[in-house]
């Protein structure tokens, strides 16, 4: 994980033919079993709403997906403990919700967040999932989600009414508490449900017997109405297990971007298989929430699209020219680094200078330079293995749209080793100027 500042993620794991895979599911169980023994329950977080509690469990089901999920760092959702929180890995949190029917007519919605983490030692035994107190912000984010959920279901512009201290009392009967769904999944578990529709199938048509002793009746009535009821849910579970604006990360280490341009501040390093709710896509990019109201941006190349979707856009008409096509190698030499980017100051570094086959020709853009440069990044990796006094590689675009890329020897080992994604190495590579390079389309452009 990189922490980039206080952002919150929601990483709705794999998409739902990998929802079931045992193994996952079993890390988690575990995670959460561990944080049970480990600490307290958080002090819940509630608000009053105008709505009756019905209408609040209803707006509840449809936030299900963000009441779970990863944090990119703990900075910002936790308080500081005995241990510092960079200190922490892999953080995940589960908010449990309880609605309960206030005296006026409304709802009284309790928050609480459970967040754990792997605390990395010294001292390899010290080691372990540890349970660490959230601050309210995650809670509180669940509220506002909540109170918008239910404004667009009613219309009403009005916010709730953060509930008086009166109201923190628990009554004589307390109400059940809606969970989210098991981690790594973004949707309830299937198979659990399914369970639970089975042992409810059974109960109802256990048959009951009236003072008659007649129990026909009551058993044909209760098998309509349970094979009515099985399949209203079926279909909810199967709308919650293939839904359809999920993208699927294809790599670790691709980064999740504040803004659609190499130049953007990486926000965290997503993990192969992470999903995300795909809020829009250009032919470049894609526009993914990542907690509550936070966004964040990530190359289309590096995700698994929706069904229907293709991962590479299609380009109609004529092909665009190969890029191989549109530029041409003028110079090699070696030399100081030509810069002052601090990686690479004062370092020797091989320089190539490329110049456009022909100056109007017309697709060499910033995809095609781009497209160029990951061509001779491989072509002179050997090169650069066989010499030790070269810290990296230097591309110079001789053009009027021309500009500089430049990359470290590690960042390309890395990339060539597979542990870099395409995107996650042009972001630790430099751009003179940036907007030379950005690849942008306006948004919605599809």
């Amino acid at each position: 994980m990189d922490p980039a500042g206080p952002v919150g993620a929601i990483a709705m794991r794999r998409r739902s033919s990998r929802l079931h895979a045992i193994g996952g599911v079993g890390i988690f169980v575990a995670l959460f079993f561990l944080a049970a023994i480990c600490g307290a329950q958080t002090t819940p977080i509630e608000r009053i709403f105008r709505e009756p509690k019905s209408a609040v469990e209803k707006a509840l089901k449809q936030l299900q997906p963000a009441l779970s999920g990863h944090l990119p760092t703990l900075e910002g959702f936790t308080e500081a403990g005995e241990h510092p929180l960079n200190r922490y890995q892999r953080a995940f949190y589960q908010c449990t919700v309880q609605v309960s029917a206030s005296a006026g007519g409304g709802s009284v919605v309790k928050v609480s967040a459970k967040v754990t983490a792997w605390y990395a030692d010294g001292n390899a035994s010290h080691s372990g999932y540890q349970l660490v107190t959230s601050n309210g912000r995650i809670e509180n984010d669940v509220l506002d989600q909540l109170s918008e959920q239910l404004g667009h279901s009613s219309g009403a512009s009005e916010p709730p009414l953060v509930a008086p201290a009166a109201a923190a009392k628990p009554t004589a009967s307390s109400e059940p508490a809606i969970s989210a769904p098991m981690p790594g999944s973004g949707t309830p578990s299937t198979s659990s449900n399914q369970g639970l529709l089975n042992q409810g199938l059974a109960t109802s048509i256990a048959p009951p017997r009236d003072r008659t002793g007649d129990t026909k009746s009551s058993l044909q009535k209760s098998a309509t109405d349970s094979q009515s009821e099985t399949a209203t849910l079926e279909e909810v579970l199967k709308n919650q297990a293939h839904p359809r604006n999920l993208v699927a990360v294809k790599k670790s280490g691709t980064p999740v971007i504040g803004s659609p341009s190499l130049s953007g501040k990486t926000l965290f390093l997503a993990s192969a298989q992470d999903e995300f709710e795909m809020l829009d896509y250009n032919a470049d990019w894609v526009h993914v929430r990542i907690s509550g109201l936070s966004r964040g941006w990530i190359w289309r190349t590096s995700l698994e699209m929706p069904e229907g979707i293709p991962d590479v856009p299609q380009n109609g008409g004529t092909a665009a020219p190969a890029a191989a096509d549109l530029f041409r190698v003028s110079r090699e030499e070696t030399g100081q680094f030509p810069g002052d980017w601090e990686p690479l100051r004062g370092r020797n570094v091989k320089i190539i200078s490329v110049q456009k086959v022909r100056e109007n020709e017309e697709g060499g853009g910033a995809a095609a330079k781009l497209a160029f440069a990951k061509s001779l990044l491989d072509q002179t990796y050997e090169e650069l293995t066989k010499s030790p006094d070269l810290s990296g590689l230097v591309l110079i675009f001789d053009s009027a749209d021309g500009g500089m890329i430049a990359a470290t020897r590690p960042t390309i080992q890395r990339w060539r080793a597979g542990t870099l994604s395409d995107a996650a190495m042009w972001h630790q590579c430099y751009f003179d100027p940036p907007e030379t390079f950005t690849v942008t389309s306006a948004a919605g452009s599809r």
